[in-house]
């Protein structure tokens, strides 16, 4: 296979110069209407193409599907690579250069049939002015001819082509050439200006992998980011290839396909006629996209679809048309994603002043989509479960994630689309910076900055620094990869973004605006490096941040200790902290820290930034009338590890818990208590000295009517996750520490059993109060939240009969009472796990929920995943029955990350000792790969690629599965 799988994954364990950029084009120049087309793509003239044009003239070839070829211009090089797969390559950083021949303009013709798809092109190439002197072509290994000729990426093993020339002139083969994966067209045939045509025909029914052009239910739809593209036609399909898409030709059977999109802003659409002027029952749409951009940023939806249009009114004044599309049973569905564009169209512009550049906004929703949305230029594609949402079938969670992904796509027109990045290793570039912004708009917009830095941190520490720890971990600008699909990872996404706020940290948000504007000056219209990003922030700030340069080449997770003294005679503080990190050189760490009177809880120093430059530096804080409790690390300000070298001191995390002014910290300390109790408990140590200000802590928690946030409140009485508490012991025992982290909660239920209990009354009787009108607003989210958090701790107390009866009764009521799917998910969640007593509560909840759902594809992908994550002795047997499910399918990747990746989550069953969960894992892993490799490689490197951290019997368990797939790779080749 060319793309990425999980046997690409343990191939990955066997082993600078910017092109100059045209003037910035302000929003208010753009060639968006037809007045300013270019002359041949003028809606009253055709083009001088081979292509069929965009009159209302039949294509010539018979609309039937036709055999495989075996005369096609790639034939011999599709039956190699078919019959002995290539070898997967390392590809290295350092070998980057520009390509000699370039794709200035793009024209792109897709026929659309039943069973086979035919695609015209034509591209105008020119020579490369920034080429360089030294290095390789830069995407892998280049032979010896790709220095001189155009080359043009293709997966042959899909893509069949049938023809071939140069302005009008068919090519000789002795004029081209073949490896796998390329076309490479020899330099003697090409000049600057010239054009090549080419037609390929392709079968998107028959792409399962959902990379390039396929289809999606009746929908036919694309996804070319990172190496899409070559699946469609060939083609420089590399970032730096910015070429305008002067026209894109969309023509299928109208009744079937009524709407057909690509990039930009729309020409002329009609139906499509023989030479006699009779209907053929087809229709065409011709698009124009003004903006240069990447092939990976290409995009074609056809099918049958509703919408919901709006608008959105500039700072300029101009006019967008906003238009979501999805299957017409979910047009209902779409109004909070249309609101939340709106939202994030404003912030952009109040926050970067950073104004949309078309005429039109499309997003499309389709089920099967490997991920969360893509950016496409004006024509955003969306897996459903980041764009539908209303209260019967989306939880406030949902309703924020849509919220979140519609700005990170959206904000991605300018972070992405019109700077791009010059090759894959600078993904963070784009994609860091984006992450960040849009959880600065998310925590913004809804007056819940603390709440929001809360989630993001948990994220952080739940699975990138899980990634940090094992074999998979990479700097967030990597120096080598074997597959790029593999990159997608969190280190580059969310730690990509820890960085980028550092840089706001220390330059502070106006400094960081002013960097942002030059960034864009200096480089709208290009692709290039995260050094040009840096450049850009140091020369608008009138900084060196040579020595920050160092996080983008550093992987693993830093650790930063700290102690401290009082000097009570001169009324100084110090304290000191230390560096430690896989760099070779001191990296440059931001550490945010406010002092805390010891006697009365008052802020006596608010928050400064500490710039630990050197491995260790000492801080003084002089003019103090008495000793004090450091708050350090507030807000996360860098992703590190925090360590006391003096020891974890219980009663100050107790004090800092229940008295910090700083929200997130107040909670980050709460955290840390519970986690040494927990770790306690597994370790069977004594813990009585811990367990009382665990206790006391919770106690003022829930009673505190300082805590004004309920969300707060909420995180703050929640015990860490599993995967959280796995990041504080070098040998993970995933049943140890569910087990222990259960003692902790049920030991805190009993004890505060009546209060949480009262608790949980006020907030049904404040919900109850507050009508039954749906609201996703903070207060109403954070009582939400709280009483859920409430009745998992009533639910833990389930040890007798009647404890199990009074559970079940609880969380049965919690789940027939609700009024959205929020607070029906939360009881579900326990239900699935009841047992005794509970057992028909639970039968009677999994076949409600079922029937409730309707058939809904984002309300069965809860229902499967409840129970794969159920805490029952039968899980394994309960997921294989899952998977066997009518409902199930291996070819929706929502569907098999609800069964499979919810199981593999579920650690402490994954992870049973008699190895049967990994068994189960590569069974799935070896079917899954065969229909899409990309779902395969991610639930791979997420559950087995860490075998080393855990115990000797289990990581040989692990290992076995991960040779077993191994093995498949060398039957194959």
């Amino acid at each position: 296979r060319h793309s990425s799988s999980f046997r690409d994954v343990l191939w990955n364990h066997e082993t600078h110069k910017t092109p100059c950029c045209p003037p910035r084009r302000s929003p208010h120049q753009l060639p968006n209407n037809l007045c300013l087309l270019p002359p041949t793509i003028h809606p009253t003239q055709s083009t001088p193409s081979t292509m069929a044009n965009s009159t209302e003239i039949e294509p010539t070839h018979p609309p039937k599907k036709p055999r495989l070829s075996k005369t096609a211009l790639n034939a011999a090089i599709a039956a190699s690579s078919l019959a002995s797969p290539p070898k997967p390559i390392e590809v290295f950083r350092t070998q980057y250069k520009p390509l000699r021949w370039i794709v200035t303009s793009v024209e792109l013709d897709f026929e659309l049939y039943d069973g086979y798809t035919i695609v015209h092109s034509a591209l105008t190439v020119e020579t490369n002015a920034q080429r360089c002197n030294t290095g390789t072509n830069g995407d892998d290994d280049e032979d010896e001819h790709a220095d001189e000729g155009l080359v043009l990426n293709g997966d042959e093993t899909c893509v069949e082509l049938q023809s071939l020339s140069i302005n009008h002139i068919d090519v000789s083969s002795e004029h081209y050439e073949f490896t796998p994966g390329k076309l490479i067209i020899h330099a003697s045939e090409l000049t600057s200006g010239a054009v090549v045509r080419m037609t390929v025909r392709i079968v998107p029914e028959e792409n399962t992998q959902l990379s390039g052009l396929y289809k999606s239910g009746s929908i036919y739809c694309t996804q070319c980011e990172a190496e899409g593209f070559r699946r469609i036609t060939y083609y420089p399909d590399r970032p730096d290839v910015m070429a305008t898409f002067q026209r894109v030709r969309i023509e299928a059977d109208k009744e079937k396909f009524p709407v057909l999109l690509s990039n930009g802003n729309l020409v002329e659409e009609g139906e499509c006629m023989d030479e006699a002027g009779v209907k053929k029952g087809r229709k065409f749409a011709v698009w124009h996209d003004p903006y240069p951009k990447p092939s990976y940023l290409f995009a074609l939806v056809a099918g049958d679809l509703g919408s919901l249009t709006s608008t959105y009114t500039t700072m300029s004044g101009r006019i967008v048309s906003l238009r979501f599309y999805s299957e017409h049973a979910n047009v209902s569905k779409l109004h909070y994603a249309v609101e939340s564009l709106q939202r994030a169209m404003k912030w952009d512009e109040d926050t970067f002043g950073l104004e949309y550049d078309l005429d039109l906004f499309h997003v499309v929703a389709v089920e099967s989509f490997n991920m969360g949305a893509m950016e496409n230029k004006s024509l955003n594609v969306f897996n459903i479960s980041c764009v539908l949402a209303d209260p019967v079938t989306s939880t406030d969670a949902n309703y924020q994630r849509v919220e979140g992904i519609i700005g990170h796509e959206y904000f991605h027109n300018w972070t992405g689309n019109r700077v791009t990045c010059r090759d894959w290793f600078q993904l963070t570039l784009k994609e860091g910076l984006t992450v960040f912004r849009d959880q600065q708009f998310s925590g913004q917009v809804n007056n819940s900055t603390a709440v929001k830095r809360i989630q993001d941190v948990l994220v952080v520490r739940g699975r990138q620094f899980q990634e940090d720890a094992g074999p998979m971990t990479h700097p967030i600008r990597p120096e080598s990869y074997v597959a790029m699909d593999n990159f997608y990872t969190a280190t580059v996404y969310r730690k990509g973004a820890e960085i980028i706020r550092m840089y706001d940290t220390i330059l502070t948000s106006e400094g960081f605006r002013k960097g942002m504007d030059l960034y864009f000056k200096r480089h709208d219209g290009c692709a290039v490096t995260c050094d040009d990003f840096l450049a850009a922030m140091a020369d608008a700030n009138g900084v060196d941040l040579s020595q920050f340069a160092r996080w983008y080449s550093t992987s693993g997770t830093p650790t930063v200790s700290y102690s401290s003294t009082f000097d009570a005679v001169k009324g100084v503080f110090r304290l000191t902290l230390s560096q430690s990190s896989r760099s070779e050189e001191p990296l440059f760490i931001p550490v945010s820290v406010g002092l805390l009177d010891k006697e009365t809880g008052e802020e006596v120093v608010p928050t400064k930034i500490l710039e630990l430059k050197e491995g260790t530096q000492i801080f003084e804080f002089p003019g103090l009338r008495g000793d004090v409790v450091p708050s350090i690390l507030r807000n996360f300000s860098a992703p590190v590890k925090l360590v006391p070298l003096a020891g974890v001191d219980e009663y100050e995390l107790a004090f800092l818990a229940s008295r910090d002014t700083d929200g997130f910290n107040r909670w980050d300390s709460a955290q840390r208590l519970y986690t040494c109790a927990i770790l306690k408990v597994m370790n069977k140590e004594d813990c009585d000295e811990t367990i009382n200000p665990v206790l006391e802590t919770f106690g003022r928690t829930l009673k505190d009517t300082t805590i004004s946030d309920d969300s707060i409140r909420a995180y703050t009485l929640t015990l860490p996750g599993e995967s959280t508490l796995a990041e504080s012991v070098t040998v993970i025992d995933p049943p140890a520490i569910h087990s222990a982290r259960k003692q902790v909660k049920i030991e805190i239920a009993r004890k505060f059993k009546d209060e949480i209990t009262l608790c949980y009354q006020k907030l049904t009787a404040a919900i109850e109060a507050d009508g039954t009108e749906f609201k996703v607003d903070g207060t109403s989210v954070g009582r939400r939240r709280l009483r859920n958090v409430c009745l998992g701790y009533l639910c833990s107390i389930a040890e007798t009969p009647d404890e199990q009866r009074a559970a079940a009764a609880l969380a049965t009521n919690h789940f027939q009472s609700a009024t959205g799917m929020t607070d029906k998910l939360a009881a579900f969640n326990h239900l699935v796990s009841m047992c005794g007593e509970g057992e028909s509560a639970r039968e009677a909840a999994i076949h409600k929920f079922y029937d409730d759902a309707a058939g809904d594809p984002l309300v069965l992908d809860k229902w499967f995943a409840s129970q794969a994550s159920a805490e029952l002795p039968d899980v394994l047997d309960r997921v294989k029955k899952l998977v066997s499910h009518p409902d199930f399918s291996l070819e929706k990747p929502n569907r098999c990350r609800s069964v499979i990746l919810s199981f593999t989550m579920n650690e402490a069953a994954f992870h049973d000792a008699s190895g049967k969960g990994y068994e189960f894992l590569g069974d799935i892993l070896e079917k899954l790969d065969k229909v899409n490799p990309k779902v395969a490689a991610r639930t791979t490197a997420s559950s087995l690629i860490g075998w080393k951290r855990y115990n000797e019997d289990r990581a040989v368990m692990m290992k076995a599965q991960l040779e077993r797939l191994k093995g498949d790779v060398s039957c194959e080749q």
